[in-house]
């Protein structure tokens, strides 16, 4: 049976610490609990996001996987949470109030049930930290945002947290999150279907065209959420204008799609089209089963599309459906 292994999914727990009387500012996240399994994420006074009790019930994660088929999920906390635009010792409270809630979940079942830790990006000597000890508890990488506040993945001190992710032996998964021109988008959820894609290709080109991948060693695994965003579709266009115009290429010394072998995407796309311009991009091996469990916007039936996909070998099928994120986490699965 082909190994499947989900390395986009998020938590939630049930309930947390009234974070809003503990620091004494206001418009933290919070959960409103509706009954019936239901339940709507705040923040402050505004709805964020209707969710329900796969979120954070660790039996019913496990029985949606085996409805599924999928062996490993690995899960990470809703972007809501980072705390970025907070202190760095309030976001350093939260990021271990919830890298403990997703311990717990995990304790539900360790070999199936995997997590990323977060951390306090804004400040990276916590982060370094934060990281650490996540690690030593358990937690097999982490996630963060795809920047902070201005500052895109390039900036010198994300990217000393990227370097320090790779000699501790991390596995990163970018995720976008507090999406560009939310003013011209405030309708259709066209954040999340704009302003997300763009946010995923910001943060690819600003590693690749600040030169920073050239800095940063290559036993870093780095992965991008949410297919890469537009990335994949448009980077024709990126090698042209390299080509064409200095200003790109000052400090890229390579042709940016020949930096396709310094990280992974997943596989939420959604389309069996753009999957295979995907994989055609990106290579067969670097690009991983991601979901978006349990979210509306996810894959609603993990893996289906890759499973159900006439024009995948079983070859092909096999690396996206569990092998090349196994050897992106480093797992072995008893199953």
């Amino acid at each position: 049976m082909t190994l499947a292994i989900d390395i986009h999914s998020h938590f939630l727990p049930a309930e947390w610490p009234d974070l809003a009387a503990r620091f004494g500012t206001p418009d933290w996240p919070w959960m409103k609990h509706l009954g019936d399994g239901k339940a709507m994420i705040m923040v402050g006074d505004r709805e964020f996001r209707p969710v329900h009790e796969d979120l954070w019930n660790g039996a019913r994660r496990i029985a949606a996987m085996d409805a599924h088929g999928i062996d490993i999920q690995v899960m990470s906390a809703t972007p809501v949470m980072f705390s970025y635009e907070r202190p760095a010792a309030h976001a350093s409270e939260v990021a271990r109030i919830f890298n403990a809630a997703a311990r717990e979940i995990c304790a539900h079942d360790p070999k199936r049930l995997k997590s990323l830790c977060q951390v306090p990006l804004q400040d990276t000597d916590a982060a370094c930290a934060e990281l650490d000890t996540a690690m030593a508890e358990g937690h097999i990488g982490v996630q963060i945002g795809n920047h902070v506040g201005e500052r895109n993945l390039d900036d010198a001190g994300l990217v000393t947290f990227l370097h320090h992710c790779a000699d501790v032996g991390a596995a990163v998964l970018i995720h976008p999150w507090d999406m560009m021109a939310q003013a011209r988008m405030p309708k259709y959820m066209m954040s999340w279907l704009v302003g997300m894609p763009a946010e995923t290709q910001l943060s690819i080109l600003s590693l690749i065209l600040s030169g920073a991948f050239e800095k940063l060693p290559r036993n870093l695994r780095i992965c991008f959420a949410h297919g890469g965003g537009s990335f994949a579709f448009l980077l024709g266009r990126v090698d042209n204008a390299w080509r064409h115009r200095d200003i790109v290429r000052a400090d890229c010394p390579q042709l940016p799609s020949s930096y396709t072998d310094r990280f992974y995407v997943d596989s939420a796309v959604f389309n069996e089209d753009a999957l295979a311009l995907l994989v055609k991009v990106m290579g067969e091996d670097r690009v991983v089963l991601g979901s978006d469990y349990p979210f509306p916007l996810g894959e609603q039936v993990v893996g289906k599309m890759i499973r159900e996909d006439d024009g995948i070998s079983p070859d092909l099928r096999a690396k996206l459906m569990g092998l090349n994120a196994a050897r992106f986490f480093d797992l072995e699965s008893d199953r």
